[in-house]
């Protein structure tokens, strides 16, 4: 998957998988992680979320990265601010507030841009990556953050058959095979998520598991 499918969907308003509503894992789970005020998060993948908004009404500072610039540039309009821009590395970076967005490729990302995250949030980046990807984007998430971070993370499952991804089907033993050798792995909910993925209906999937976990480090 090149990065050009990304930047042409955003351009051709194609995202049906942005979701114009707050994650309810989000606001339901996050609280009972305790993290401390003031903390960063760590959004890989962000497109424009308004899960971002969210996270930094709890007290958070946000740092994202997004390959599209339209996304980025969107996210910043949809709420009324005008961001800062410069160059970082091979990154252009929008800062507004409790934001701080890296408009570039996500495996180009250094430790150094992640060094005082406390958490990751990753509620569409696993997803939307095929399998080679995943286990390479895993692989880069993991050797970037504090090793003290924690990872949020809501996978989908469907049957395979009846979709072409993105989002792409990933279950409890592809998490575990990406993930488990370094963390320990918490299931917080698994539920039916068919009825609010009104998307992914219309493309014919029958059955949708959205589960969220968090992911400690060993």
């Amino acid at each position: 998957m090149e990065k050009a499918f990304w930047t042409e969907r955003w351009k051709r308003r194609d995202i049906g998988f942005h979701q114009p509503h707050v994650h309810e894992q989000l606001t339901r789970f996050w609280p009972t992680l305790n993290l401390p005020v003031a903390s960063a998060v760590f959004v890989p993948l962000a497109g424009k979320s308004c899960d971002m908004v969210w996270l930094a009404t709890q007290g958070h500072r946000v740092i994202g990265v997004e390959l599209s610039d339209v996304a980025v540039r969107e996210f910043f309009k949809d709420g009324g601010q005008t961001p800062e821009i410069r160059s970082e590395g091979p990154f252009d970076l929008y800062s507004a507030g409790p934001f701080n967005l890296y408009r570039g490729d996500f495996f180009e990302t250094s430790p150094d841009m992640v060094r005082d995250t406390v958490a990751v949030y990753d509620r569409a980046a696993l997803i939307a990556l095929p399998t080679d990807l995943r286990e390479r984007y895993a692989k880069k998430l993991a050797s970037i953050i504090p090793s003290s971070a924690i990872i949020f993370l809501v996978a989908l499952e469907y049957p395979e058959h009846e979709m072409s991804g993105p989002p792409f089907s990933v279950p409890r033993a592809e998490v575990e095979r990406l993930y488990g050798d370094t963390f320990d792995i918490q299931v917080l909910e698994a539920r039916d998520g068919l009825d609010a993925s009104g998307n992914l209906r219309r493309r014919g999937v029958s059955a949708l598991q959205e589960t969220a976990y968090v992911l400690r480090r060993r």
